[in-house]
């Protein structure tokens, strides 16, 4: 691809709604549009509290991230700040004690004191919903400021939660401005708190509306495709850019950092999961596993959670006597994922189907663990299966009990080799640079439409 003299690059917005530091299919979209020959911005959200500030970062010469101011009651009442962080954030309501009450008379004011503790966990639950309310509009006025002053011809909106802004950097704009939705979950189907009233017939519109504006739809599994394109009687099935690893060769084994870190020794076996340490992934069901399993095989954790996680994490290890074989040994960057992971002996990639979301899941460790050279134990969900199965890179689990996962990891653990080779046969074909493609060619059709294709 060649550029006229005097005529600038194209500009790609990218825009999402966190703060970019850890979205690996944000950074490996934009360098790609950046090696394409584009002038690329991400548009992300600042976090104060993590150290990410709202500034603007050059990552590489025409790609830069800027992070746009959040919401913060700080900039709006400073004298309330203290009050509302106490109250939506830091409080922990006194819920009354479980039982009977004590024998004897009521004490005086019990009553008032369980009615005070109803009250307050209202308020919090208000504060709470305010909170996430303003923050969004706030991301979406910023983001949208920020993409007219970039003045881009195309906007990448990253999840439905961009759509609003993608849309009024296009209604702004004096030039003709593309759109590409990318669908990174099935995003009215997605693991989201419960009672919500107003915000699904939000997302809803938002979705409905603005899938039919856009000028190209990607997502990242085949029945999220096939969703969206029956929901919204979409003229073609959205293109398919799975989050698979930059192409970098299969890692040796020597690699790895989870016996390391871990404290282990070359004889003891590895459970390796990599990824975000959270509910409903498979990690509560893989520590209920270990005692079905040799004492020998230990469960490695690579990853970043919250502190409630964590110590979740640790509390059903001791739950199931298993402390000493459930390792949390922190995370790594993103592209050092699959290096990592490479002397762990088998991965597990078990996603709860607690949402349609998570039933069509195809995640980014699927494949970070096969370019790992990682036997895969998956869950039976329909995309995870199709890819485990087609490839031979491990087995699929019947059933939701521990029982049945240390089945499937005793029968990968008994006879690894077949797995292992299949899996290192399978990395240099799942490759970052193969996958996106079809995408790369949606946004040349895209400045082409425009007059800004190049020869």
């Amino acid at each position: 691809m060649t550029s006229n003299p005097g005529v600038r690059d194209p500009r790609i917005a990218v825009l999402v709604y966190n703060d970019a530091a850890n979205d690996s299919r944000v950074l490996k979209e934009s360098a790609s549009l950046r090696d394409e020959g584009y002038q690329v911005r991400i548009i992300a959200v600042e976090r104060r509290e993590l150290g990410r500030a709202a500034q603007t970062t050059e990552l590489r010469e025409g790609l830069c991230l800027q992070r746009v101011p959040e919401f913060t009651i700080e900039r709006i009442l400073p004298a309330l700040a203290p009050l509302w962080r106490h109250l939506i954030r830091h409080e922990a309501v006194a819920e009354p004690a479980a039982g009977p009450p004590a024998p004897g008379p009521l004490r005086p004011g019990a009553p008032l004191a369980s009615t005070r503790a109803r009250v307050l966990r209202g308020l919090r639950n208000v504060g709470e919903r305010a909170y996430r309310t303003l923050a969004l509009g706030t991301y979406w006025v910023n983001a949208a400021r920020a993409g007219h002053d970039f003045a881009p011809d195309v906007v990448h909106a990253n999840d439905a939660n961009t759509l609003v802004p993608a849309l009024a950097i296009r209604a702004l704009s004096p030039t003709p401005v593309g759109i590409i939705y990318d669908s990174h979950e099935l995003w009215r189907h997605r693991n989201v708190r419960p009672g919500r009233l107003l915000a699904p017939l939000v997302e809803h519109l938002t979705e409905a509306i603005g899938i039919r504006q856009v000028d190209g739809v990607i997502t990242v599994s085949p029945s999220i495709a096939d969703w969206l394109r029956s929901t919204y009687r979409l003229p073609t099935t959205p293109t398919l850019v799975r989050n698979v690893p930059v192409a970098d060769g299969v890692p040796d084994r020597s690699t790895g950092v989870l016996r390391e870190r871990a404290g282990l020794s070359p004889q003891d076996r590895v459970i390796a999961y990599g990824g975000r340490i959270t509910t409903a992934r498979g990690i509560e069901e893989t520590i209920a596993a270990l005692p079905h399993l040799d004492e020998d095989v230990h469960f490695v954790l690579l990853g970043y959670g919250e502190a409630a996680a964590l110590e979740e994490v640790t509390e059903q290890a001791h739950a199931h006597g298993v402390a000493h074989r459930v390792h949390l040994i922190g995370a790594v960057a993103p592209d050092e994922v699959s290096r990592a992971l490479a002397d762990g002996d088998v991965a597990v990639v078990h996603v709860l189907p607690i949402c349609l979301s998570y039933r069509y899941a195809l995640p980014n460790k699927l494949f970070e663990s096969i370019r790992a050279g990682l036997p895969i134990a998956a869950a039976d969900l329909p995309d995870m299966k199709a890819v485990v199965e087609e490839l031979g890179v491990g087995e699929v689990f019947q059933g939701s009990s521990s029982r049945d996962l240390a089945e499937a990891l005793r029968a990968i653990l008994h006879r690894p080799g077949r797995y292992q080779a299949a899996a290192r046969a399978a990395a240099p074909h799942l490759t970052w640079e193969q996958e996106t493609d079809q995408m790369l060619e949606m946004y040349r059709g895209v400045l082409r439409a425009q007059g800004r294709g190049r020869s």
